[in-house]
């Protein structure tokens, strides 16, 4: 590709496409500094005024102690903080009983650069010529992945059961009778709770993809930037899993501070080590104001307490919320939400849709409305799924008004393209 009269490389070119996730994010940039628009699509966590409040707080005792000071100006090793490394595994282990120690956790400008870093330590071309792939049992899945590879194409994701439920819910589930992992699988992927859908796998369905792995030498990645323990944004009683073959990838941003980029690995030492040295390469360290406000969190004994009786109620009230909205504003039969077990999203699907989720998503905004349509979450399936162009994401976590106003005109737009079906 030439642009402006320079010739970019092979990274260049790929790196310069314009993706689904840069355009998530331009939606949200744009969204953030247009005034009236309601912004529905994104992931910007919500600004929950206990935690504002206790983020200010923490602040200004840092602040007092010498410790923000401390945390921005010097560099943190390529790892990460070991004060935070080393009360974060204390934690999880007490918690847990986990078998872990600081060397089995490394941190991150933000999840994002931890995925980019996994995908392509694990998948792509390989030193004897191969290729192999992430393969992702359930798809749809989250967004940014789908563009983190060096090389294309490394991706394999498989449809999954859908059960219907009562109120015109329905749940996705893995049809372990479908997945196939040979030697092109590098390592198995899954959020939980998934983004977009708000799914999350049961802990047989944990069980079951970890034997697998463990079955075919290869790592079980879980993403939990919105589970349990912290931020907690899980609705479902379910188990933290971790062991030494699993990687779990978590974050601070859900917790209320995305401006912090601080993504957490946690996993074999071997891991560790090849993650603090794309660390040192790439960016010298990962920034140090995000571990030293957690550690604050940790030691007060605040971070897992204020996730279970602050930031898990408060998104558990917002999507009770916004489903009945819905489900009062859409009465078409062919409209399901998916049973919203976390995260900060509705999955929302129109059955039957004469038209795609793409183009609804292209009226929606002419309307001031941002979403994000479905079939940007639907890569690496081996075949085109009619279901893909069916659904949208919706982030449930604006206020009352915008949330009516929002489902008003979303519900207006669904009734008009129904209503063009011959």
């Amino acid at each position: 590709m030439v642009k402006d009269g320079m010739q970019f490389s092979k990274f260049g070119e790929k790196f310069n496409r314009y993706s689904g996730i840069t355009q998530l994010m331009d939606d949200l940039n744009d969204g953030l500094n247009t005034p009236g628009a309601i912004m529905l699509g994104g992931g910007n966590p919500a600004n929950i005024p206990a935690m504002q409040d206790y983020f200010n707080q923490a602040a200004a005792d840092m602040l007092a102690k010498g410790e923000l000071v401390a945390a921005l100006s010097n560099y943190d090793g390529p790892q990460g903080k070991d004060s935070f490394l080393s009360a974060l595994a204390n934690l999880l282990k007490q918690t847990y009983g986990w078998d872990i120690s600081e060397k089995n956790i490394s941190l991150t400008n933000g999840s994002q650069s931890a995925f980019f870093y996994l995908f392509n330590l694990l998948a792509g071309k390989q030193t004897d010529g191969s290729h192999k792939k992430i393969l992702l049992p359930l798809a749809p899945e989250y967004i940014g992945y789908n563009d983190a590879g060096l090389d294309d194409d490394i991706f394999v994701s498989y449809r999954p059961e859908i059960e219907m439920l009562d109120n015109r819910m329905f749940k996705y589930h893995v049809d372990f009778d479908q997945l196939t992992i040979d030697d092109s699988v590098a390592a198995i992927c899954v959020s939980r709770p998934t983004n977009p859908t708000g799914n999350v796998l049961t802990d047989d369905e944990v069980i079951k993809l970890d034997e697998l792995a463990r079955a075919n030498n290869i790592p079980l990645i879980i993403d939990n930037a919105y589970g349990t323990p912290f931020p907690n944004i899980i609705f479902e009683d379910v188990t933290p899993f971790w062991n030494s073959n699993t990687i779990l990838c978590m974050s601070l941003s859900k917790l209320g501070l995305p401006g912090v980029r601080t993504g957490i690995v946690i996993a074999s030492e071997e891991i560790t080590a090849a993650l603090s040295n794309l660390n040192a390469i790439i960016s010298l360290a990962p920034g140090g104001f995000g571990p030293a406000i957690a550690k604050h969190m940790i030691d007060s004994g605040d971070l897992l307490k204020l996730s279970e009786t602050v930031i898990k109620p408060f998104y558990q009230q917002k999507s009770a919320f916004a489903v009945e909205l819905l489900q009062q504003s859409i009465s078409d039969n062919r409209f399901r939400i998916h049973k919203p077990e976390g995260a900060m999203f509705l999955w929302l699907w129109f059955d039957e849709l004469p038209i795609t989720t793409m183009e609804l998503y292209q009226r929606l905004k002419e309307r001031g409305v941002l979403i994000v349509p479905g079939e940007y979450f639907f890569f690496g399936l081996e075949d085109d799924w009619e279901h893909a162009c069916q659904c949208l994401r919706m982030n449930y976590v604006q206020d009352e008004a915008k949330m009516r106003a929002g489902i008003a005109i979303i519900s207006e737009e669904v009734a008009n393209a129904y209503s063009t079906q011959s």
